[in-house]
């Protein structure tokens, strides 16, 4: 038996939970702040119920095979009293976050050997503790290697595509340009569909341009269109389709801002990189949260 908690049993990490708890061959558990009956997802193809075991508190975990983290990315200090616990001689520590420095964020509570680093694409909502709406199966990249072939055989009975890639880097930085033009939607609180207004999809253009600048920097391989392709999806997808930092603002919590538009604003300047659209969002969503 294979136990593994999931650190954050939010949207994504409701997601991850419930469909890991569907083989009889995981023990899954859950560390989360507010406890629950249940896990209730719907899925793309229908109904999805589990019921790991809830944990409330660092104390009462122990540890695990696997520990998940799902968490925000302004998190890791509390996220971190979870590992204490969790973290055993033999624990595979995986990080499902946004961002470029999954590894850099926990590595003050564990050895960067034991992190595998994960680029999830799972478009989900969670509407209560427990209630989470997945709009598609979604895919998660993890590193090349033997963690990261394990932590993707997880994942085999279920509907969410897991592999492995050889270039991570350059995976996680398609995801923060993916991300970065998300911060028009939390600035304006309009879903998706506002990119189908051009002087909108300008503006997302230039903050993803940015974003290509900084990661060819950092040494991703991004292709010069990029810009444009995000545009696309966003203007592709389905119009009410809201991100986490929109959701975050609308209902009041505090915003990944950092790991998905300041980060670029941080290694822009290492690098002697101008990235002044998305220093504008970050001065602007940041005075609009505390306002």
């Amino acid at each position: 038996m294979t136990r593994i908690a999931v650190i954050g049993p939010g949207a994504v990490g409701g997601v991850v939970a419930a469909w890991l708890a569907q083989n009889p061959g995981l023990a899954v558990e859950v560390c989360a702040r507010t406890a629950f009956d249940r896990l209730e997802v719907e899925t793309p193809g229908g109904p999805l119920t589990a019921s790991p075991r809830v944990l409330t508190a660092p104390d009462q975990a122990s540890p695990v095979d696997w520990a998940i983290v799902t968490t925000k990315t302004y998190d890791a200090a509390a996220t971190g009293a979870w590992l204490a616990r969790l973290v055993g001689p033999g624990t595979r520590v995986a990080v499902l976050q946004n961002g470029v420095e999954h590894v850099e964020r926990f590595t003050p509570y564990v050895p960067a050997e034991r992190i595998t680093p994960a680029v999830v694409d799972i478009p989900a909502e969670r509407s209560a503790p427990g209630r989470v709406r997945q709009r598609r199966d979604g895919v998660i990249l993890v590193p090349d290697g033997a963690a990261g072939e394990a932590f993707a055989a997880l994942f085999a009975h279920t509907p969410i595509a897991v592999s492995t890639t050889a270039d991570f880097r350059t995976a996680a930085w398609r995801k923060l340009a993916l991300n970065c033009a998300g911060a028009v939607n939390a600035l304006t609180l309009k879903p998706a569909g506002v990119a189908r207004r051009e002087p909108v999809a300008e503006i997302m253009r230039a903050l993803v341009g940015e974003c290509v600048a900084v990661g060819r920097a950092e040494g991703a391989d991004l292709p010069s269109d990029l810009p444009e392709k995000v545009v696309e999806g966003y203007r592709a997808g389905p119009p009410d389709g809201i991100n986490s930092l929109h959701a975050d603002r609308a209902a009041g919590r505090p915003m990944e801002l950092d790991a998905r538009n300041g980060v670029i604003v941080r290694l822009g300047a290492r690098h002697g990189i101008a990235t002044p659209v998305n220093a504008m969002m970050v001065a602007l969503l940041e005075t609009a949260a505390t306002s």
